[in-house]
């Protein structure tokens, strides 16, 4: 089978960047697939990234290498990481971006040798490259390098219960959408006993909990369960990131019952 190789990075596609690294690729690894998944990144944005990772790395086959270059600390003293976890490798920064992968009981991550000829401003197409070029062509991660002894990781901030039994939580990220994505596991969290309905309470608007956008009439905002099993609130043909004025850090409450 041929090697698969992700992309992610917030590089763009206006400037040549992954272009760049995508020509280090199929050289040393020229059997290999490239696939694209996200250039659109916000510059530097290491959280978003990690959630990113978050979403996809294991919708991916075994085997599959992830290349993932936010690396605000590039050229400065942070490590650079190769990580298996789960029959996969994971390539990127020592800043957290990997940590969905680190995460996982069993997982390995090794230190990447920067190579003396390496730009320090453009290690995705000196270091990160080649290094996925190799594992695509069998090399192991051990032979890359030494055990990392403390990886760096990010962790979601953890919704709590409130003493009158509603759950708050926060906003982690916005999609392209305008939809605020937050800490709070959904269901069962918005399951409500028969007549009773739960709503949310965000941006100085109550909010109520439906099952999909469709379910409120447009441009009404509304909470319901998203794809990655996470509350999340959205206005219907609209944007609630705009309309409610939320970003990332807002409060979310949720109550399971008026």
């Amino acid at each position: 089978m041929r090697p698969l190789i992700t992309l992610l990075t917030d590089f763009g596609t206006a400037d040549g960047y992954v272009a760049e690294m995508k020509g280090v690729l199929y050289s040393l690894a020229p059997e290999a697939r490239v696939v694209d998944l996200s250039h659109d990144i916000a510059p530097q944005d290491v959280e978003s990234a990690r959630l990113a990772v978050a979403r996809y790395w294991r919708r991916f086959p075994p085997q599959t290498i992830h290349l993932v270059v936010v690396d605000p600390g590039v050229g400065s003293e942070r490590d650079a990481l190769a990580v298996r976890s789960e029959d996969r490798v994971l390539i990127g920064p020592d800043n957290g971006v990997l940590s969905p992968a680190l995460l996982v009981a069993g997982a390995r991550a090794v230190s990447l040798q920067v190579p003396a000829t390496a730009s320090p401003t453009f290690h995705g197409r000196d270091l990160f490259a080649p290094v996925a070029a190799r594992i695509a062509m069998g090399a192991p991660i051990d032979a890359l390098g030494a055990a990392a002894e403390s990886p760096t990781i990010r962790r979601t901030p953890e919704a709590r219960r409130l003493g009158n039994g509603a759950i708050q939580g926060e906003v982690i990220a916005i999609d392209r959408y305008g939809n605020a994505i937050t800490n709070i596991v959904a269901f069962p969290a918005t399951q409500s006993r028969e007549g009773e309905q739960a709503f949310v309470e965000v941006g100085g608007r109550t909010v109520p909990v439906a099952r999909a956008y469709a379910d409120v009439q447009p441009l009404g905002a509304v909470a319901l369960c998203g794809s990655s099993g996470l509350l999340e609130i959205a206005v219907r043909d609209g944007n609630a990131a705009q309309t409610l004025g939320l970003g990332r850090g807002s409060t979310v409450t949720l109550h399971q019952q008026r």
